[in-house]
């Protein structure tokens, strides 16, 4: 079953989404903050007691609702995608972002340096860091006497291997993967007193974020005895390298999972908190989940051009496509007017968009096409500012990063 055809989208609330951005010139993005809001509540309700959400920051790339999200209960935190997005994001002590881990490893060497010459960032920054050779980096833009010690967290790799590591399910990430490989770079961390061994992370991207009810029934079985495979052996070596590294040195946080496995992630004793931010906008890879159901909360609009023929409109470009393997799911959902769908022949597309279908019959040319992105922050790539509703009202916009002159990657 498709993403369009799983895709949930009540049409009273798509009345009002239209009705309050009616005078708007597209193209332009629209964020519902009733579903963004709904969805940030349905994320922690979803995680185990004491466990709490890291915000996810490339999944929503807006200063200001990212700022929304952590003043709810039950967030704290944020993983920046970047080391210039996590400074930029801590650099200013009013905005209550005090604790940002960067999710991946930095070799941004002038970052590096700034940070490690500025103690207050220090205070609120935590690398990544997944091999010695990660920590030579460090240690070669920082020198052996920063201003303060520079903190990092160790990523263990959590995918599902087989066969010996001849077959490896989930995201190629870290060389980290035993007890014994964490213990030695742990070690390698204690080793350099200007560094502060401050956390682990490990992302199941196999199960977190992969979606077990797309496709046909053999694949979602498959997908579905993988993952549960997979969340039984990473539970116990995640325990284990928790348990292992904690003798050397305590741990302020252990980080895993993301939106699509809040409740499995957070059951487990040795994670404290869960990392997410897809979940808050809802984009259409997410309507192939079974284990929860998100309200579509961000939307891009581009308005018909052409008529090419009595059953086709076609949109202004549209072809803001989704990163990943290439495959349909990667494409836009036509969130309204329903029914309509893309040409096999152009997709959609940089220039345009030709939407074929017999509701296509009454579309009108300036009439506003709504669209659903595949993935989440990408969106904000492609704008500069999100429109706001709230209720039946448009309520303001903001700026994403984009509009604030940011594009980190």
């Amino acid at each position: 079953m498709s993403p369009a055809t799983r895709a949930v989208v009540g049409t009273d609330r798509l009345a009002a989404l239209r009705a309050a951005t009616a005078g708007l010139q597209p193209p332009f993005a629209v964020v519902d903050l009733d579903a963004f809001d709904a969805n940030a509540a349905a994320l922690t309700a979803r995680a185990a007691p004491g466990t709490t959400i890291r915000l996810a920051s490339k999944s929503v790339r807006c200063r200001a609702l990212t700022d929304r999200a952590l003043a709810r209960p039950g967030f704290a935190g944020v993983l920046a995608l970047t080391l210039p997005e996590a400074t930029w994001l801590a650099a200013d002590p009013s905005s209550g972002i005090d604790d940002v881990v960067v999710g991946y490893p930095s070799v941004d060497t002038t970052a590096i340096a700034a940070l490690a010459a500025d103690p207050a960032l220090a205070a609120r920054v935590t690398l990544m860091v997944d091999s010695v050779e990660s920590l030579d980096v460090v240690e070669a833009a920082a020198g052996r006497s920063p201003a303060a010690p520079v903190k990092v967290c160790l990523d263990l790799d959590a995918a599902l291997e087989l066969l010996g590591g001849r077959v490896h399910l989930g995201p190629l990430r870290s060389p980290v993967r035993t007890p014994a490989q964490a213990v030695a770079l742990a070690r390698a961390v204690l080793a350099r007193p200007w560094l502060h061994l401050d956390g682990l992370m490990a992302y199941e991207g196999q199960i977190a974020g992969t979606a077990d009810a797309a496709g046909p029934r053999l694949r979602q079985a498959a997908v579905r005895a993988m993952q549960r495979a997979s969340a039984r052996e990473l539970a116990e070596r995640r325990a284990a390298v928790v348990e292992a590294v904690s003798a050397l040195a305590p741990l302020r946080f252990v980080n895993g999972g993301g939106t699509g496995s809040v409740e499995q992630t957070s059951a487990e004793p040795a994670v404290t908190e869960v990392a997410a931010g897809s979940g808050l906008y809802a984009p259409a890879l997410f309507d192939s989940y079974r284990r929860f159901r998100a309200r579509p909360a961000a939307y891009f609009v581009q308005p018909v051009v052409r008529r090419p023929a009595a059953r086709v409109v076609t949109a202004l470009g549209g072809g803001w496509v989704a990163s990943g393997p290439p495959g349909p799911d990667r494409q836009p959902v036509v969130a309204w007017p329903p029914g309509l769908r893309f040409s096999p022949w152009e997709g959609a597309g940089e220039a345009q968009t030709p939407l074929l279908g017999s509701p296509a019959a009454q579309v009108r040319l300036g009439q506003h096409i709504w669209f659903r992105h595949a993935k989440a922050g990408e969106l904000c790539e492609r704008v500069g500012e999100l429109h706001l509703v709230a209720g039946e009202d448009l309520v303001g916009a903001v700026p994403t990063y984009r509009g604030e002159g940011r594009a980190f990657l």
